[in-house]
């Protein structure tokens, strides 16, 4: 500490700037310094004790802690200033103002999306219309790798959409994944009335009950769910595949309701399309092909 205050009176008396100017800005510097060494390091020390995705989360809370720690050594470094500052910042231009609010609440926002946890990474979320799956979530915002609008339960478009953390506050933040990881998807199959309903409802229940993806998540649903009693009212009266009836001017209508994983959706639906229509062209199912 004395070769500390040595040097800052040394570099006093040759620049005649004033010495607690000096120890502030040095201060600063290695309490920065510092910490980056600490990122990199500790980046590196954590990839050689683990690898994959668990590197990537114990990573982002590393980052997290020092990126807390080091605001608070700042603070501590800039105590006898922070008013000086303050009354600083309170006549500078009002759009200066409100760039340092916004950035000071995306910083809190932050840890409120890293305790409280209303998503994580890899879930899928929709926040306005943009849609898509949680990619990174930083001190001041995070990364969403965008999801089609065009079908319900659409592909990625490859587009990262970088949102601010404070967005989650002034915004209604939908949450596919929470709790449990599948949700309902339905297909609505138009068949003629001249074929007979109960044998074109048993195909589809085939076609339906074949798909190895469909036919586990039952079972996984009911234990997700039983799992969140605890804390969340959830419940549902049906988890297998069900199949609702409708006539529609000179069709049924045949809507096909079953659990699937949100990011599996595109594929599930083609392979039951093509089974349809396999089944179609073999005489087992009578498609209404009618306006």
């Amino acid at each position: 500490m004395k070769l500390f205050n040595d040097f800052c009176k040394y570099l006093s008396k040759i620049t005649t700037i004033d010495e607690s100017y000096f120890q502030l800005i040095l201060a600063t510097t290695i309490v920065i310094f510092f910490f980056l060494l600490l990122r990199k390091y500790g980046q590196k020390i954590i990839g050689k004790k683990t690898d994959g995705r668990k590197a990537f989360f114990i990573t982002q809370t590393y980052l997290v802690l020092l990126n807390v720690l080091e605001v608070f050594c700042l603070l501590f470094v800039w105590d006898d200033y922070i008013k000086s500052l303050m009354t600083l910042i309170s006549v500078v231009s009002a759009a200066m103002t409100i760039a340092l609010r916004e950035i000071i609440l995306n910083f809190f926002c932050g840890l409120y999306i890293k305790m409280k946890k209303p998503f994580k990474v890899e879930d899928r979320i929709q926040i306005d219309d943009l849609k898509g799956d949680v990619m990174n979530i930083s001190t001041l915002d995070f990364e969403v790798l965008e999801v089609s609008n065009k079908e319900v339960n659409g592909q990625s478009t490859g587009v990262v959409v970088t949102v601010p953390n404070s967005l989650v506050f002034s915004k209604p933040v939908k949450n596919i994944t929470k709790g449990f990881k599948f949700v309902w998807n339905e297909i609505s199959v138009r068949i003629d009335l001249e074929g007979d309903l109960v044998t074109n409802k048993q195909e589809l229940y085939k076609i339906v009950n074949e798909i190895e993806t469909i036919k586990n998540i039952p079972k996984k649903m009911k234990a997700e769910i039983n799992a969140l009693n605890n804390t969340n009212r959830i419940y549902f009266n049906q988890y297998d595949p069900i199949i609702y009836t409708k006539i529609v001017d000179k069709h049924a209508e045949l809507t096909v309701r079953y659990l699937m994983y949100p990011k599996k959706s595109r594929y599930i639906e083609s392979v039951i399309w093509n089974k349809i229509y396999n089944a179609y062209k073999e005489g087992k199912i009578n498609l209404y092909l009618g306006d």
